[in-house]
């Protein structure tokens, strides 16, 4: 194999059809979710939710019907397989999907195809989930967990919408080849012009939507794609989303600003690679990943809404986790796929509400902060406990 031959000329993903919106089933008495509790603290943290949800549910009069179903190790252990295939019909078939974590220790020495990973991977593929909204908003509560100064962090409120599909982690050829007597590696970062235009319309909505300023992030400097992602970026969002203000930033400097100064941010897109790292870095303004939600949305269909942390293998089973992120994630599922805002905002002020009460699990506990320990099914309960009983506005 010689560098250059056919075999390392890209193979160009297929044209995708124009993003239309942020869309949602129609406001409906009942629902079909699919619940994928995962590995980990996935089923401790799921439980929790699940209490919150019944409650929410039950003082509104509408229902949520919660379908269990396997991905990742548990997923292998069981089936042999990271996302079995009726664990994806099934997610196809509901309403919505809610993802609480993935992954551990036990699977890390599997072959690449019999990683829980390859599961999360194969989901976002046949599910179509090309946008994720991943919101960094700093809790005055919390302010004291994040490691940046106050005067830094108070504030914030910063949505990352990170395309899914496409770049560097999907694109092809790509492997482990000897050339030359040695062995060569390579990944293809590619973007077809329609993948772009659907991703910028999706920020374009969401920045519509929050402060009208949106930030792409890009290497237009040094990579082509990264000039193509901007040339199209610039065109939709100049063309049909006249009231947003588009500015352009390299990633290196993006990474720089998020912690020099992250109030100048409104909405960030960019995409794969780069989203994948900002947007970890944009959770740790808040000062714990166990606070922050995501939602992975496609063109039709269910939405995946999963907390952004990881599985967490150390402390499971030990009713140590923070359920509050998959809570979060829940109030967008309700917002974003099943069309109840209201019911959404609700859950995020009774989590505001417990945290107000002077509740906080280990992740988010500061010593001398005077708050109280709970754990992981505390945490639940009274979340649950505050949605039955707090004030709410008119509009529900």
């Amino acid at each position: 194999l010689v560098l250059g031959s056919s075999a390392f000329v890209p193979n160009l993903s297929p044209t995708f059809t124009t993003y239309s919106g942020l869309n949602a089933v129609s406001r409906k008495d009942s629902y079909d979710v699919t619940l994928l509790s995962g590995d980990g603290i996935g089923p401790e943290i799921s439980e929790a939710t699940k209490e919150v949800i019944g409650a929410l549910s039950e003082r509104f009069g509408f229902k949520i019907n919660l379908n269990d179903a396997l991905i990742g190790g548990v997923a292998i252990d069981e089936k042999n397989d990271p996302f079995p295939e009726e664990s994806l019909q099934q997610c196809l078939a509901s309403d919505s999907v809610l993802l609480a974590c993935i992954g551990g220790y036990k699977w890390d020495n599997n072959p690449r195809e019999l990683r829980p990973e390859s599961g999360l991977l194969k989901m976002r593929k046949e599910m179509g989930l090309f946008a994720n909204l991943r919101p960094a908003k700093v809790l005055p509560q919390l302010i004291e967990a994040s490691t940046l100064k106050r005067e830094v962090v108070e504030g914030v409120d910063v949505m990352v919408v990170r395309e899914l599909t496409g770049d560097v982690y999907f694109g092809t050829p790509k492997g482990i080849d000897v050339v030359d007597g040695q062995r060569v590696g390579y990944n293809n970062m590619i973007y077809s012009e329609s993948e772009i235009e659907r991703i910028a319309r999706v920020a374009g909505d969401v920045a519509s939507k929050r402060d009208g300023k949106l930030c792409s992030v890009d290497k237009a400097n040094v990579l082509d794609v990264s000039q193509l992602w901007r040339d199209v970026v610039t065109d939709v969002i100049t063309k049909d989303f006249k009231d947003v203000e588009l500015s352009h930033m390299y990633v290196d400097n993006a990474a720089m600003q998020l912690i020099r100064w992250p109030k100048q941010f409104d909405t960030i897109v960019c995409g794969n690679i780069f989203g994948d790292i900002l947007s970890d870095e944009a959770s740790m303004l808040v000062g714990s990943l166990g606070m922050l939600p995501s939602a992975s949305i496609g063109e039709s269909g269910p939405g995946v809404f999963e907390p952004c942390h990881g599985s967490a293998p150390d402390i499971a089973g030990e009713d140590k986790a923070n359920p509050l992120a998959m809570i979060l994630s829940a109030a967008m599922m309700l917002r974003y796929d099943l069309d109840r805002p209201d019911e959404a905002q609700l859950l995020e002020d009774a989590v505001e509400a417990v945290l107000d009460k002077g509740l906080r699990t280990a992740d988010i506990k500061q010593e001398g902060d005077g708050c109280k320990l709970v754990g992981c099914k505390e945490m639940g309960e009274v979340v649950a406990e505050i949605v039955s009983t707090l004030n709410v506005k008119e509009s529900i």
